[in-house]
């Protein structure tokens, strides 16, 4: 059965979803795996990235989203069906197969507060938080990791992301302002596992929009490394650059190299990859 892994940080513009992107793509289009990326983010930027927004709106109008999931789950409807809303082969990169997709939806805007409502209600706890796990249930077999993009907070949709997953990875900038959610995410997500009874393995903290030239961060990552309150520091960082961040731009490539650059991006990526997969392995049943 596929391992379902969280991204998730409280602070916006860390790089999130660009990780998420590039871990799916590499771990594809470098080492053979079947990812199935999940965009629970009503930014929609994951999605975008992969498919477009004229495919995007296309399926939207169809309701092949993650909203059309909650949705159904709001109203007591069933016209939800992941066979026609997970798109096959999404990745733009023309070497790179095996990477799939559940697309997100602005209209996530619109249902947070109904399914927070919903969650406060005894009578409806478990089913507002297993929402996304059920859906993927019949999926994990035919995938060996499932990565789920949360949104930039520890709301319903990020709650459901949780409970689905076995492990969760938390991006961060080197820096005091993104550094200081950290021991709220841990907090949080190991009460949310004892409420639910289900373990939710950290599996690190990836350095990302490193910058080997600055004092601070070098001195950040320092004592991320020695504080004992954090599992693991993944060792392979993502350097701030160009590459990465034109990544985030829906175009055809032909290569995992033209995408992240190959000025040292693309072997970051690469070993974060691997790294990540290491983990996963290790730690995850």
């Amino acid at each position: 059965m596929g391992r379902v892994i969280a991204v998730i940080s409280l602070k916006g513009g860390v790089g999130k979803t660009t990780l998420t992107a590039g871990l799916g793509e590499f771990m594809a289009g470098e080492f053979g795996k079947k990812i199935l990326l999940v965009d629970l983010d009503a930014q929609t930027n994951l999605t975008t990235m992969m498919i477009g927004q004229e495919r995007w709106l296309a399926l939207n109008e169809k309701g092949w989203t993650v909203a059309s999931l909650f949705g159904d789950a709001l109203d007591g409807t069933d016209q939800f069906d992941p066979e026609t809303a997970v798109q096959v082969d999404v990745s733009p990169v023309r070497s790179v197969s095996g990477v799939d997709l559940l697309p997100s939806s602005l209209d996530l805007i619109e249902l947070q507060e109904e399914l927070s409502a919903r969650r406060v209600r005894v009578d409806d706890h478990a089913a507002a938080i297993d929402i996304l796990g059920t859906a993927l249930r019949p999926l994990r077999d035919r995938y060996d990791l499932i990565l789920v993009d949360c949104p930039p907070n520890v709301g319903p949709f990020s709650l459901n992301g949780l409970a689905a997953a076995d492990g969760y990875l938390i991006p961060t900038i080197p820096d005091v302002l993104s550094t200081y959610a950290i021991p709220h995410i841990q907090t949080q997500v190991a009460d949310f596992a004892g409420e639910i009874a289900h373990p939710i393995v950290e599996l690190g903290v990836v350095i990302t929009k490193f910058r080997a030239s600055s004092r601070l961060h070098q001195e950040t990552v320092r004592r991320l490394r020695r504080d004992p309150s954090i599992q693991n520091v993944l060792p392979g960082y993502l350097h701030e650059g160009n590459a990465i961040g034109a990544a985030a731009e829906f175009r055809p490539y032909t290569s995992l190299r033209q995408k992240y650059g190959s000025h040292g991006h693309f072997d970051q990526f690469r070993q974060l990859a691997r790294e990540v997969l290491w983990e996963a392995d290790a730690k995850l049943a």
